[in-house]
């Protein structure tokens, strides 16, 4: 793991409020402890970023969500702020930003991504799941922006 990756998820976790006010009471080595439980948890979040079919991080003007299958981590702030999501699209994981999709109604017909990579065409339209090149198919043609694009090159 490089160890750039490591200090930015260090960072972040020992940012955070709850961690900070730890340490101000004097309860260092709880704050020590939690910090490495988020960092090793935010690392298998990266792992799954990079070997799952249809992982890929979406941004859009809610906020800023990591698919990893059955899994999501999220947050209400956009990608910039997001230092989990920011890495996993720094090492390769498919990145759609929606926020400039205008048509929302067509955005939320959309079908959606196959929790294991398969596409499901058996149910109806609203739990129909399909590709993520699919989706990205999709989305493309509303005006999202598509980062580390997982479609072979025609």
């Amino acid at each position: 793991m490089q160890t750039g990756v490591l200090r930015v998820l260090r960072a972040t976790a020992a940012s955070w409020w709850r961690h900070r006010e730890l340490r101000r009471t004097g309860q260092t080595a709880l704050a020590q402890q939690l910090e490495r439980k988020a960092v090793l948890r935010d690392l298998g979040y990266l792992k799954q970023a990079a070997s799952l079919p249809n992982a890929h991080v979406i941004c859009g003007e809610g906020g800023t969500f990591i698919h990893l299958g059955w899994t999501t981590v999220s947050t209400f702030a956009p990608i910039e702020r997001f230092p989990l999501a920011t890495l996993a699209v720094a090492r390769g994981t498919p990145f759609i930003d929606i926020r400039p999709v205008t048509d929302v109604i067509a955005f939320a017909n959309l079908p959606r991504v196959a929790r294991d990579g398969s596409e499901n065409h058996d149910h109806s339209d609203a739990s129909r799941a399909v590709l993520l090149t699919t989706c990205i198919d999709t989305v493309e043609g509303l005006g999202a922006r598509i980062l580390n694009d997982p479609r072979p090159r025609q």
